[in-house]
This record gives structure tokens, C-alpha cells and sequence, in this order.
């Protein structure tokens, strides 16, 4: 079982409205990150400029949302420590990938939030010991 399963969840609270008060943020799936970055290695290898380009959903949740959905994923529940927000902190950070899109033709493909903690707790309990399958 993943070595996480009994580590609290730290949360922080902040003044500003927020829905249920925690921080939003716009999480994106590792394979659509992946996926990415080959499209910029392709984009430079042709010949192409160097670009800056944001990566993401386009869509925020919550930090209790993302906790709720582990908890639905794992069947575990979880410990949730709220601690102040740090100063300067914003309450909402959510990604526009627009750029990425015209310029790389980047799309993610598993923007569900339950997919996204689907397939790392999957990864995370298919590989709990580490890898032991390979020598170098």
C-alpha cells in the first residue's frame, strides 16, 4: 500500500472566498504533462522558436475537493491538518493553456479530477517497494 495512506493532508485556510475556504489550484494528469513536454521537444527539433507556454485544465479545484475525491478513489480515509494560509499565497491559481494549444496543439487528455488521482494511486500501489524489476 502506497506509504502516504497515513500521512495527514495539510490544507490552508484562506480569508478570501474560496467555496469551502481552501486554496484552488489547477491540477494537471502526469501523461498529459508528459505529452507536453514531447510536443515542445518536436516544436524545437523542427526548427521552431522557444516559447513559454502555461500547462493545465483550465478548470480549479479546491484543496477539500481533491481530498474528498482521494478519499472516494482509495476508500481510505484521511487526517486534514488547516493551517493559516502564508502570506502572499493566493487563494486561486488557475492555469491558461491557450498558448500551449496554438503553439503545440497541446490538448489534455484526462482533465477529470478523479481520473488524475485514479491512476496515481494505482501507479503508487503497483509500485510501493519500488521498482525491483530491472538492474543496471
Amino acid at each position: 500500500m502506497p506509504a502516504w495512506r497515513d500521512t495527514p493532508f495539510f490544507s490552508t485556510k484562506f480569508s478570501q472566498k474560496t467555496g469551502n475556504g481552501t486554496a484552488i489550484r489547477d491540477y494537471i494528469h502526469v501523461t498529459d504533462l508528459g505529452q507536453a513536454h514531447i510536443l515542445a521537444l518536436k516544436h524545437l527539433r523542427s526548427g521552431q522558436l522557444s516559447e513559454c507556454v502555461n500547462l493545465g485544465n483550465g478548470q480549479g479545484y479546491s484543496v477539500m475537493e481533491v481530498i474528498e475525491a482521494a478519499r472516494q478513489v482509495t476508500g481510505l480515509p484521511s487526517e486534514v491538518k488547516v493551517e493559516p494560509a502564508r502570506a502572499g499565497a493566493p487563494s486561486r491559481l488557475i492555469a491558461n493553456a491557450e498558448k500551449a494549444h496554438a503553439v503545440l496543439g497541446w490538448q489534455p487528455k484526462f482533465p477529470e479530477l478523479a481520473t488524475i488521482i485514479r491512476t496515481a494511486w494505482d501507479w503508487h500501489w503497483a509500485y510501493s517497494k519500488g521498482y525491483t524489476c530491472c538492474t543496471y
